[in-house]
């Protein structure tokens, strides 16, 4: 069906097939922004087939990534397609299989190659792969206007093509914080070498005199020698009774975490949003961070201290310094919800 330029899709229209690497219920910011777009479209009326993909991605085998196309290629024909670029990015001959009816879009949290602890030849790859693959979209959704210009400036995709779509922000409990006098430090993100956790413990080992303990939340399997890094690091600076690794936790339990929380802290190198930042604004947490990225474009002024990435001195004087500020002026996920939905409705055969 041709639709008139303007017009609004009828409720049947609205249907996409979203495709990405493993399964939604990981805990990561890109995972959980992919589930709550879903669940927010849902609730307005979209139909959308989740497709799942190899956990092997962004680094495929030649059998998974054979594999993958297969299932791209038997997609059904007319539906438009979004594949999260955690997938994508290592998917550069997808126009082959996808074929023209099936408009392609891409979500790009981040993009692969900005991955810290890559070597330059793998860096290189991404980069190659990944400019190859987003040739093929008609559209791309990012989540910040940083990545957009990034995407524009480094991969040569129009800015016309791409639509900026910013995380939401659930309204929550201002934290109570800390009642013994000792400050309650918390990061959340996965111990991976882009978050700068040793630089983060680098910098508290600089401040043993201050009353201070740290509560680490995130998953520490998915980069086993950073893991084992990182508790190398805290046993040689003698932080043990001062540093707690919780990996992933439940909800419930992440949020009793931050209600005793006084300070939100991670040094990430690089960052395609940071909705842990926001996250954190949301409860009225003061927030130590880098330059890294998108990070400033997701504060709002005011609520936090940014240092350069890897800067182990800088992020000391932060901590020392750090005072509250409330949260304000942050997106909503209904909003963002029917940002990404117009984006989609726009490519609808």
């Amino acid at each position: 069906m041709w639709r008139v330029p303007g017009m609004r899709p009828r409720l049947s229209d609205k249907h996409f097939t979203f495709a990405l690497p493993g399964s939604l219920d990981t805990l990561t910011g890109g995972y959980i922004y992919d589930k709550r777009i879903i669940a927010e479209l849902r609730r307005l009326g979209w139909r959308i087939d989740v497709c799942n993909l190899s956990e092997q991605f962004p680094h495929p085998d030649a059998a998974v990534l054979a594999k993958t196309y297969e299932t791209l290629a038997a997609l059904p024909r007319g539906v438009p397609v979004v594949i999260d670029g955690l997938a994508l990015g290592a998917l550069p001959d997808i126009a082959r299989y996808l074929g023209s009816d099936r408009p392609l879009v891409a979500l790009i949290h981040h993009p692969l190659a900005m991955e810290k602890g890559l070597s330059q030849n793998r860096a290189e790859e991404l980069r190659a792969s990944e400019k190859a693959a987003l040739q093929a979209t008609t559209h791309v959704i990012t989540v910040s206007a940083t990545t957009a210009a990034l995407l524009t400036n480094d991969y040569g995709i129009e800015k016309s093509r791409i639509k900026v779509v910013p995380p939401g922000t659930d309204p929550a409990p201002l934290a109570h914080g800390s009642s013994d006098g000792v400050v309650n430090l918390i990061a959340v993100g996965s111990v991976v070498p882009r978050k700068g956790f040793d630089v983060l413990i680098a910098a508290l080992a600089q401040l043993p005199s201050l009353p201070w303990r740290l509560t680490i939340v995130g998953d520490l399997t998915r980069d086993a020698e950073s893991s084992a890094r990182l508790r190398a690091a805290i046993r040689e600076s003698g932080l043990q009774d001062r540093v707690r690794l919780m990996g992933v936790v439940s909800d419930d339990t992440l949020a009793a975490l931050y209600d005793a929380a006084d300070i939100f802290v991670l040094p990430s190198y690089y960052e395609g949003y940071g909705m842990v930042f926001t996250d954190a604004v949301a409860r009225g947490l003061p927030v130590i961070a880098t330059t890294g990225g998108a990070i400033p474009e997701s504060l709002p002024a005011g609520t936090g201290i940014l240092v350069t990435p890897g800067d182990v001195p800088a992020l000391s004087g932060a901590l020392q310094d750090m005072i509250g500020q409330p949260a304000d002026h942050l997106p909503r996920w209904p909003l963002s919800a029917q940002l990404f939905g117009q984006a989609i409705a726009s490519v609808l055969p």
